[in-house]
C-alpha cells in the first residue's frame, strides 16, 4: 500500500484533485458564518471551560490537500472588507444567547487565517474588539503563512492566541502525498517561530491517512503524536479520516485507503494519551459514518468525549450487541 498508486497521480496531483470533487454547493452569504456553536474542552491551564467556535466564511484555501473537503463551504472570492467581522458579531450574539461568554473562542475558517485572500487583515482589529472577552483564541493556519500577521493578531488580541497547523503525519512519504507543499522540516520551523513569538501550537493529525495499510496507520499516529510534541505542541487533534470529497472516494475505491471506524479513533486516542506528553482530543464531529454497531455508538462517541475532557483513559463500552469492549 506504500508504493505508488495507479488512482493518483505523481505529478499534476492539484488538477486529478480538483477533477475528483462532486459539485460544488450554491455560493454562501460571505456575511454569514458556515456555523455557530459552543462546545465544552479542557484548556492548557487543566480547567474545563466553555469554548465558542465559529466557522467563518471566506475565500476557498489556495492549497489543494488530498484529504480536504472544507471548500464545500467556501466562496470563489475574498469577501469584502467587513464581512468576517460581521460574521464575528453573529457568533458572539449566539453564544451570548445560550449563557456567559465562552473563555476560549475559536476562529475556524477552512483553511488559514493568516491567507489575506481568505481573512482581510483589515479585519483583525475589529474582530480582536469583538472578542475582547476570550482569555485565549485559536486560529488556524498553514505552516508556510505563520509570520507578520500572526504576530500582528497576536498583539491585537486582549488573550493569548494559539494556533492550529494540520500536520496530518509525520509519514514523510505520506505527508508529499497528501499534497499540503510543506515538509516536516517547514513544519518544524513553523512552529520555532510560534514558541519564539509565545503562540501555543495544536496539531491536527489524521487517523488513518491514505496510503497505509491499518497495522502502519495505527503506528504512525503515535509517531507523528510524537513529532507533533517535539515541535511544541501543546495538543493535538486525532480526526479520522473521511471520504466524500472525490479524491477520497477514489482512493478507498482503489484499496489506497483504509476508513478508521470508531474502534480505531478510540485505539489512537488511548495511545497518544499514554504519551503523557500534551492535550490529546479526539474529533467527534459527525462521527455516525464511522460506527460500525448503532446499539453502542452513543455511549462510544460520549467515551471520547470524556477522555477529552478528563485527559485520562474511561473504561470501554461494552455492547452485547457487537461484542465490543
Amino acid at each position: 500500500m506504500n508504493g505508488d498508486v495507479s488512482a493518483y497521480p505523481a505529478r499534476d496531483r492539484s488538477a486529478w484533485i480538483l477533477a475528483q470533487r462532486p459539485a460544488r454547493r450554491v455560493a454562501p452569504d460571505p456575511s454569514v458564518p458556515h456555523g455557530v456553536f459552543r462546545e465544552r474542552e479542557r484548556l492548557a491551564s487543566g480547567e474545563v471551560a466553555d469554548s465558542g467556535v465559529v466557522l467563518l466564511t471566506n475565500r476557498e484555501c489556495p492549497w489543494r490537500c488530498l484529504m480536504c473537503d472544507l471548500w464545500q463551504g467556501t466562496t470563489r472570492d475574498t469577501v469584502p472588507e467587513g464581512a468576517i467581522t460581521r460574521q464575528v458579531e453573529t457568533a458572539v450574539r449566539t453564544w451570548s444567547a445560550l449563557g456567559p461568554l465562552p473563555a476560549q473562542v475559536k476562529l475556524y475558517n477552512s483553511g488559514s487565517f493568516f491567507d489575506p485572500a481568505a481573512i482581510p487583515p483589515a479585519d483583525y482589529a475589529p474582530v480582536a474588539r469583538r472578542i475582547a472577552f476570550a482569555r485565549h483564541v485559536v486560529v488556524e493556519s498553514h505552516p508556510l503563512l505563520i509570520g507578520d500577521r500572526t504576530r500582528a493578531l497576536r498583539d491585537l488580541l486582549a488573550g493569548s492566541l494559539e494556533v492550529a497547523m494540520g500536520l496530518e503525519t509525520a509519514h514523510p512519504e505520506v505527508l508529499e502525498k497528501l499534497n499540503k507543499k510543506f515538509d516536516l522540516a517547514q513544519f518544524a520551523r513553523a512552529a520555532e517561530l510560534l514558541a519564539a513569538e509565545r503562540i501555543a501550537l495544536r496539531v491536527f493529525l489524521l487517523v488513518h491517512p491514505p496510503f497505509l495499510d491499518e497495522q502502519a496507520g495505527a503506528e504512525w499516529v503515535v509517531r507523528s503524536a510524537e513529532f507533533a510534541f517535539t515541535c511544541g505542541a501543546s495538543a493535538v487533534t486525532l480526526i479520522p479520516t473521511r471520504t466524500g470529497n472525490g479524491a477520497m472516494d477514489r482512493l478507498r475505491d482503489a484499496g489506497e485507503l483504509v476508513v478508521p471506524t470508531i474502534a480505531t479513533l478510540e485505539a489512537a486516542q488511548q495511545a497518544v494519551l499514554a504519551l503523557g506528553h500534551g492535550r490529546v482530543f479526539a474529533d467527534t464531529w459527525a462521527m455516525e459514518p464511522f460506527s460500525t454497531c448503532p446499539a453502542c455508538f452513543a455511549d462510544r462517541r460520549e467515551r471520547l468525549e470524556t477522555m477529552n475532557r478528563t485527559q485520562r483513559f474511561a473504561p470501554p463500552v461494552r455492547c452485547d450487541a457487537c461484542g465490543c469492549g
